[in-house]
């Protein structure tokens, strides 16, 4: 990955920010705002995205008046998958994902995505339209739980929470829910049974094979419940 050096950055940064200065990049550092990479010597060395970090707070600084505070929690907004607020409030707004496209999921829809978003409870809640008495209770039956050891949730937790929400329209309270999660289970336990043989062999190319394999197995399995549900409700 290519990078830039301290006067590289200040050079590209001069080209819309006329008075910055390397000591200015310098203490912006000092606050945590950007960690560049640092040679074995102690030089910085700025990725792209280090660079465009810099320009979003000498943005929000010149056009926007918003204080160092602020504008870091925008940026931590934005490395947990949400979007910064328009406003001058400093609270992240909720996530809001794209709508499904129609028809049945692909395999790309199980494909593991590094850089999702990292919601807390609060957000979490909010996003999903939900109550923190209703998120406790959907916990409780083990539909959602964080996905990481600080206890954020993820974009699936999101989904999950917005489904079960909407679910609740309808009288279904997530306790009727438990056979949707033992039957998700043993989905997911016959594809890790099926992938198992490529895991094993450890190899760059069999590890890359299985995790095809699981994104094809999952939405197949998802498609297949789909129409099973679809020809019990034609029965009925």
């Amino acid at each position: 990955m290519a990078t830039m050096s301290i006067g590289e950055v200040l050079a590209a940064l001069r080209q819309e920010f006329a008075d910055v200065t390397i000591s200015k990049i310098r203490f912006l550092e000092a606050e945590g705002l950007v960690e560049p990479q640092r040679t074995a010597s102690g030089y910085r060395k700025f990725a792209a995205e280090d660079v465009e970090r810099l320009r979003y707070v000498l943005r929000a600084q010149r056009d926007r008046y918003l204080p160092l505070r602020v504008i870091k929690e925008h940026l931590d907004a934005i490395d947990r998958g949400l979007e910064p607020p328009e406003d001058q409030s400093g609270a992240p707004r909720a996530p809001r994902p794209a709508p499904d496209a129609g028809g049945f999921p692909g395999p790309e829809t199980f494909r593991r995505d590094g850089a999702g978003l990292r919601l807390a409870r609060s957000e979490l809640c909010e996003a999903a339209g939900i109550e923190e008495s209703a998120l406790r209770e959907i916990e409780g039956y083990g539909l959602v739980a964080p996905a990481t050891a600080d206890g954020f949730f993820d974009g699936d937790a999101l989904l999950i929470a917005r489904t079960v929400g909407e679910l609740a329209r309808f009288g279904v309270e997530p306790r009727h829910l438990r056979p949707f999660k033992t039957a998700a289970d043993r989905e997911a336990g016959l594809v890790e049974q099926v992938t198992r043989p490529l895991l094993r062999q450890r190899s760059p190319e069999a590890q890359a094979r299985a995790e095809e394999a699981t994104r094809e197995l999952g939405a197949l399995s998802v498609r297949l419940h789909a129409l099973l549900v679809k020809a019990a409700l034609h029965r009925g």
